[in-house]
């Protein structure tokens, strides 16, 4: 079972540098042991709704990158939703300031912890080293550069 946080799954949907090895990855891994949370949705409406906001995005390509994202995790992905013990374990990861987490990180890993994850795959560094920290199977799936 892998878990991922919305920074691993974003290049799915909009064009980044790492959008083709993300692909090449996540085609990889066997069907039905995928997951993401109700959080995970949240998140990427978030990232989008910053883009417009910022002037990144026009809000139609907003608009269909979400109804993208909403499709891609209904074809592909099973949904977890976060629970009361999820938010205690996040907490007390946040509470942790040796982690440097935030809260929407911090709920990735528990969710990823409470449900005995294979590993959580994301690319923020800084989940990674609070991931390592707290003994959470956590990785980056995909080089950080591309290689020639």
């Amino acid at each position: 079972m892998y878990y991922f946080d919305t920074s691993f799954l974003a290049p799915l949907i909009l064009e980044e540098a790492t959008s083709a090895r993300v692909e090449a990855f996540v085609a990889k891994l066997p069907a039905g042991a995928l997951f993401v949370s109700d959080w995970t949705r949240l998140e990427f409406a978030s990232l989008l709704a910053r883009e417009v906001r910022m002037g990144g995005l026009a809000e139609s390509d907003a608009r269909g990158a979400d109804e993208q994202f909403a499709q891609m995790v209904e074809e592909s992905y099973q949904v977890l939703t976060p629970s009361a013990s999820d938010f205690a374990l996040a907490t007390s990861y946040v509470q942790n300031f040796a982690t440097k987490l935030r809260a929407g990180d911090a709920l990735h890993l528990a969710i990823a912890r409470n449900h005995a994850m294979k590993a959580l795959y994301t690319l923020d560094e800084t989940m990674l080293k609070a991931a390592r920290l707290l003994r959470v199977p956590a990785a980056r799936g995909i080089a950080r550069t591309i290689r020639t």
